[in-house]
């Protein structure tokens, strides 16, 4: 009823499993099997980083609930918040609101926290008409491709993400959105809980800031992985219309929406971060979604993103572990 290969033999991701009940759907199945062979999955997870379920119908957001709630340990909720999205259900929620028109750059979820997930998943309601791919990228082969020089200088000044959240109006997200909550203590409780250094603006915007390793090792292999947002944190990293603006509007980069730097407070190259997004891109691997399928991410191993697309897509989100 089941088969498991590589969805693409030239590519080490995603690991596919596979119903093969002619075209009949169930997700029970998709259940069942999963908890017949999880250690079969986690160890194909640690190899692979990826784990593709496809042809087990888990076309519905509540399909998807209920699919990734029977096969997490345990889902968690949004917290500390970077990109626009939309709470389902508990748990559950849409993946980024980004423009469709441009492609969201490689990262790992919550990399610019210290508070992350160990798996996501993703789950394809809808597929667009035209792109809208989820791009994946096995962060051990980015570590080992990109310039010496600029793996010692992350391992070595470590990374420091400032954010300004606005407080109910401005460019970006707002605090209230980004922590879902209005009220300020539980901002402030959070912060201190997760070593987040944070100021209050006489704006009632909030400042935060915090220094975190660049590279990590994964906590169940110990391999070493790149593990940063740096690349997508810095205002380069916007579409170019919008850079130029940014540019133009802020001559202060500490009021920025959002930047990083060195851990040590010097600025990291736009060179050197082009170079990251473009290798982070070249050994990025692309596979058209299709309706109903559903996708494990080690977040530890694997960075995603999201192509430019056309027509209507819906693609959901839950974080676990």
């Amino acid at each position: 009823m089941v088969k498991t290969r590589l969805l693409n033999d030239k590519n080490k991701l995603p690991w596919l499993v596979e119903s093969v009940e002619n075209g009949k759907v169930d997700q029970n199945l998709l259940v069942s099997w999963f908890k017949d062979n999880k250690d079969v999955v986690d160890r194909k997870l640690l190899e692979h980083g990826a784990v593709l379920f496809r042809g087990f119908g888990v076309n519905t957001p509540a399909a998807f609930a209920r699919v990734s709630r029977a096969i997490s340990t345990r889902l968690i909720e949004s917290m500390e918040e970077n990109v626009p999205r939309t709470k389902l259900t508990a748990g559950v929620y849409t993946s980024t609101e980004y423009p469709a028109e441009y492609r969201l750059s490689m990262h790992s979820e919550y990399s610019y926290s210290n508070r992350w997930p160990a798996k996501l998943f993703f789950g394809c309601i809808k597929a667009a008409e035209r792109g809208g791919e989820t791009p994946v990228a096995d962060n051990r082969d980015v570590l080992a491709e990109l310039p010496p020089r600029i793996v010692e200088e992350f391992k070595n000044r470590r990374v420091r993400y400032l954010r300004n959240l606005h407080g109910g109006q401005g460019f970006g997200l707002s605090w209230q959105t980004a922590f879902q909550t209005k009220e300020k203590a539980v901002v402030e409780d959070y912060c201190r809980a997760h070593d987040v250094a944070f100021e209050w603006k006489s704006d009632d915007g909030l400042r935060l800031h915090q220094t975190l390793s660049g590279i990590v090792s994964h906590p169940s292999t110990g391999e070493e992985v790149w593990f940063n947002q740096a690349p997508q944190f810095h205002f380069s990293d916007y579409p170019s219309e919008i850079y130029q603006s940014l540019l133009s509007a802020y001559k202060d980069p500490s009021d920025l929406p959002q930047d990083v730097c060195f851990g040590d407070g010097t600025p990291i190259s736009v060179e050197d971060l082009h170079e990251i997004r473009e290798t982070m891109n070249r050994k990025s691997v692309i596979f058209p979604w299709e309706e109903g399928d559903l996708l494990m991410v080690d977040n530890v191993m694997v960075s995603h993103g999201r192509m430019p697309f056309v027509g209507s897509r819906k693609t959901l989100v839950a974080m676990s572990e």
